[in-house]
């Protein structure tokens, strides 16, 4: 649940997702898949081959270490490995150790399958895909969010529907996706009442009238727009809850918190220009 500065609007999240930092929560349960699928095993006194094998392809091609300074038995290993990923290691580092230990097993997906578990549930801006780790968002997407997040008067509505949906998106304990992308385009509805001046349009009906405002948009621009909100009126019953169960995902709920944050963020511009709302 988010916290209560951030439900009333005193302050905002600074991201969405990890994406150049990582928090002790996602640092700790990597550690603990790490530590579950191959590091356990240096709590023995004596190394068994298959940690030999490991131990020597650590300090040879990832620590780029002299050989002759492997720590004597299994427990000063396992600490020595402890204190870098816990405490030494920046963020990227981190990724890099989880991302050798994947290619040194013969068959990491059990091991990438469940790294992914924890980079999802803990929000983080990567995914294992192909035996490597790689983004699922860019700093434009992160930066769209926050800029919504950003948004003061007369915009404040917008502001707290965008919040409403990062913070049912980013709930780490029981996230709601399909609440989440129905306050996201929400804040779409909301921007556009606004322009109009008409707070009981639909956003369908809305999208036609920010012409009069001066505020033009593309055809297509509209029609993308309109389709996104007919999907949340009837994929899987978002608007009107007509299903108990609900495939919506993660993705799902990214797609639609970056698109809407991002088109919020335009038509407050668009908005600003042609007079009808202060410049954002």
């Amino acid at each position: 649940m988010a916290r209560f500065s951030e439900r009333i609007g005193v302050k905002a999240p600074k991201t969405v997702l990890q994406l150049n930092s990582m928090d002790l929560d996602l640092r700790n349960g990597l550690w603990n898949v790490c530590y579950d699928y191959r590091l356990k095993d240096f709590r023995q006194t004596r190394f068994n081959p298959s940690t030999d094998h490991l131990v020597g392809r650590l300090w040879r091609h990832f620590f780029k270490l002299r050989v002759d300074e492997i720590p004597y038995d299994g427990k000063h290993t396992l600490g020595f490995l402890r204190a870098f990923f816990l405490d030494e290691a920046d963020w990227s580092e981190v990724y890099d150790f989880v991302e050798f230990l994947a290619q040194s097993m013969p068959d990491s997906r059990d091991f990438a399958g469940s790294c992914n578990r924890i980079l999802e549930r803990e929000l983080s801006g990567y995914r294992f895909s192909g035996g490597q780790l790689v983004p699922i968002t860019d700093e434009q997407e992160l930066t769209a969010v926050e800029k919504a997040l950003a948004l003061t008067d007369p915009l404040t509505p917008v502001r707290l529907h965008v919040q409403a949906a990062v913070g049912l998106f980013a709930d780490r304990k029981a996230p709601d996706y399909r609440n989440s992308i129905k306050e996201s385009i929400s804040a779409v509805e909301a921007m556009c009442n606004i322009i109009t001046g008409d707070s009981k349009a639909t956003l369908g009906q809305a999208l036609k009238r920010l012409e009069d405002k001066g505020i033009p948009l593309h055809e297509a621009l509209k029609k993308s727009f309109s389709n996104l909100y007919g999907y949340t009126s009837d994929a899987d019953g978002i608007r009107h809850a007509l299903l108990d169960e609900s495939s919506l995902d993660f993705d799902d709920a990214k797609f639609m918190l970056v698109a809407c944050s991002a088109f919020v963020n335009y038509l407050a511009a668009k908005a600003g220009k042609a007079g009808v709302i202060a410049a954002r």
